[in-house]
């Protein structure tokens, strides 16, 4: 929102820039570039004509009238209030017009040079103000059900060498990144004195709400793509694939809310090597029974 793309109102060339690289900082109102324009300095001139008729009296009102909407339309084709005063001063027309910055900022994107011709299409300049920055956190989908507008996070930049920032999160995105599988949760912080540059990266830790969940070792669950399934123990030291859905992801535990039942002794090491086995004899055709592709017991 604190973005400003700059346009020309009016066709013509690039005479004069002010603005030499990008990353340079501007004051709201400081001149960015000065165009000419032969359709401005055809109004400007027309402008200047209505003028000198007013000292005509059969036609004085008729013109005040038109230099009133002349007047409008310098102002309309970009001209500030300070460069008509100056044409109604010395009555003669300008040559350039001022393209000024629309907000105080840093120059992000500079796409023209010395003697390019612009329309009203042409960007000229990005100009974006950083005092406050957008922070996006990336949610896995598992976890975003437990995070909300308001909650409270702490943001950690490695890069900007400065202390954690503590933040709220200010909006939700609607939809999921179909890539990452990820929801989008933006912050809002002040960045006065500029550590914080867009493109960096850090960490987002959020506050959510605790509670009571079946949970297993992260290298207990066995994840094919088309199905996710852990290993049971029964009393006689045979291990069974169980299908189970799966919830949170925290740190090195996994939620299971469908499948298991608490107290159930599930295998933690070696899982690997026991599905290979299993899928081994499902091959040869030894094992007892099916599951999912598996040999059973």
């Amino acid at each position: 929102a604190r973005v400003s793309h700059v346009h020309t109102r009016v066709a013509g060339w690039i005479e004069r820039l002010y603005v030499n690289t990008t990353g340079q900082r501007v004051q709201r109102g400081a001149p960015l570039a000065a165009i000419f324009s032969q359709e401005l300095l055809a109004s400007q001139n027309e402008f200047v004509a209505l003028r000198q008729n007013l000292t005509n009296p059969t036609t004085a009102t008729a013109t005040q009238s038109l230099l009133s909407a002349a007047r409008g339309r310098l102002a309309v084709l970009g001209m500030t209030p300070g460069e008509i005063a100056e044409v109604e001063r010395t009555n003669r027309p300008l040559r350039n017009v001022t393209v000024v910055a629309p907000r105080s900022g840093v120059v992000l994107h500079r796409g023209i040079a010395v003697g390019t011709a612009v329309d009203p299409s042409t960007e000229l300049l990005t100009v974006a103000d950083l005092s406050t920055v957008w922070v996006l956190a990336e949610i896995p989908e598992s976890d975003a059900a437990a995070v909300a507008v308001g909650q409270q996070g702490e943001l950690v930049f490695d890069a900007s060498g400065g202390a954690p920032i503590t933040a709220r999160v200010g909006f939700l995105y609607p939809t999921l990144d179909e890539r990452t599988r990820t929801l989008r949760a933006r912050f809002e912080v002040p960045n006065a004195n500029g550590a914080l540059r867009p493109g960096m990266y850090g960490t987002a830790s959020l506050e959510v709400a605790t509670r009571r969940a079946l949970v297993v070792p992260r290298d207990a669950v066995i994840d094919t793509g088309a199905s996710t399934h852990v290993f049971v123990a029964d009393a006689h030291g045979r291990f069974t694939p169980r299908a189970v859905v799966l919830g949170s992801r925290v740190e090195e535990r996994i939620e299971v809310r469908e499948g298991l039942q608490e107290g159930e002794p599930v295998v933690a090491a070696g899982v690997f090597l026991i599905d290979s086995e299993s899928r081994l004899r499902a091959t040869s055709g030894t094992g007892a029974g099916e599951h999912a592709g598996h040999g059973g017991h």
